[in-house]
């Protein structure tokens, strides 16, 4: 017979609070309370604390606090990722972040949802479906991702957004609920290889 914990990670229907689970909310909430009770001279134990935390990081994590998650254990995130203050990822289902990603402040990234039937619904019962974030990625300022999305590499979704779909990959994208706006294309990297390349002859010619 499956436990919660298994129906929960399988994104079958579950009840949350038995046990195993309430061991591991206590565990999570134990270390995102240490993390957020850092200081800015505290970076490398906060990282321990990420890496605990998280079922697997990669290379240079760096997060402001205050930051919240239901269990920590079902979120993966890759190299060089930062998110800014106030960010909150439910992970009852899997959450992956891949490399190169930026979070604005306040970004959500919700996995549980409950059934549509109020009855059911009160009874307790609810589901998760994973999230993921590609690579190179920037979610703007309150960005929420809801269930079951995945957005694709090299997009940038715009601030307030609401993502109730998956995004593709090279767009830019924005809206409640989130839509594509226009793709990100070959004038974009031009533009912005040129900003970059007078950025450093300025910085040369100081």
């Amino acid at each position: 017979m499956r436990t919660e914990k298994q129906k929960m990670l399988q994104e079958d229907l579950y009840i949350a609070g038995d046990a195993e689970l309430r061991r591991d909310v206590k565990k999570s909430r134990q270390l995102t309370r240490l993390f957020n009770q850092t200081t800015e001279e505290q970076i490398d134990y906060r990282s321990e604390l990420l890496k605990e935390l998280f079922q697997e990081t990669g290379e240079n994590i760096y997060m402001e606090p205050p930051f919240r998650c239901d269990y920590g254990s079902n979120i993966s995130i890759g190299n060089n990722f930062y998110a800014n203050f106030d960010c909150c990822f439910l992970d009852v289902a899997r959450i992956s972040i891949g490399e190169n990603v930026m979070f604005g402040p306040k970004v959500n990234l919700l996995t549980p949802s409950h059934p549509l039937d109020a009855e059911v619904r009160n009874s307790g019962l609810e589901f998760g479906k994973e999230i993921k974030i590609g690579n190179n990625v920037w979610l703007g300022g309150n960005v929420t991702v809801n269930p079951g999305v995945t957005v694709g590499n090299n997009t940038v979704i715009g601030s307030g957004s609401v993502v109730t779909k998956n995004i593709p990959d090279n767009v830019v994208a924005a809206g409640n609920p989130c839509k594509v706006i226009r793709p990100i294309g070959e004038e974009d990297r031009i533009y912005w290889e040129n900003k970059q390349k007078a950025y450093w002859e300025e910085v040369e010619n100081d």
